[in-house]
């Protein structure tokens, strides 16, 4: 599960400062997911430490009674460009000097290697799925790293664009083991309906500006 909506007026690119928690509608949004989700079959709920995430996990483990399990593993990526600003107008990209930062897409060079970031998701499910072993896990992370692990399980080329993730607020993308071979993907949207028109990846969280508004 990605995080709901965040209260960033500032719209800078947050990544893992604290003190970034969820809006009114990031509240909504994870109640809506907690509703929907709660009747099936979860025995484990794991969570990166950051505010938003927790916050979003906080109705799911109140209507399961599951205790939340906190784990380093499942933190939003570095970025070199965390705490600048990049809307319209004032985008940070226009700086000329963090050009060179832009010279692997790949890699990718802003910022955490996609190889290193699926390492420590890939650990984090095989760790839940242990323990909730006939059962499901519920993972609340950030955009990043699930597309991370969505590609990486896919054997698809990390270089992608950002503004083609599929990966909304509040979204599930599911693993689906039979034994422990994984045996498809899955997605959905269960607060989809609560996103505005036309900001499907926002707010800004890091990874996604670089390629989103290369110069």
């Amino acid at each position: 599960m990605r995080h709901g909506e965040v209260h960033n007026p500032e719209g800078i690119l947050y990544g893992r400062r604290p003190g970034y928690h969820l809006s009114t509608r990031g509240q909504q949004m994870a109640q809506v997911v907690a509703e929907a989700i709660k009747d099936r079959d979860i025995t484990h709920l794991r969570v990166s430490p950051l505010e938003r995430a927790q916050e979003t996990a906080a109705p799911l483990a109140k209507l399961t009674g599951l205790e939340i399990v906190t784990d380093d593993r499942v933190l939003e990526s570095t970025n070199h460009f965390e705490g600048k600003r990049f809307a319209k107008g004032d985008n940070a990209l226009r700086d000329p000097r963090l050009w060179l930062k832009l010279y692997n897409p790949l890699k990718p060079s802003w910022g955490e290697p996609y190889a290193e970031i699926a390492a420590r998701m890939m650990a984090a499910v095989h760790d839940a799925r242990e323990a909730a072993r006939g059962h499901e896990a519920v993972i609340v992370s950030h955009q990043l790293p699930i597309w991370t692990t969505r590609m990486h399980v896919e054997k698809r080329s990390m270089l992608h664009d950002p503004r083609k993730r599929q990966c909304t607020l509040c979204s599930l993308t599911s693993l689906n083991f039979t034994g422990d071979k994984l045996t498809s993907v899955t997605y959905s949207e269960p607060a989809g309906h609560l996103i505005p028109a036309g900001d499907k990846n926002a707010p800004f969280s890091a990874g996604d500006a670089p390629e989103d508004l290369r110069p």
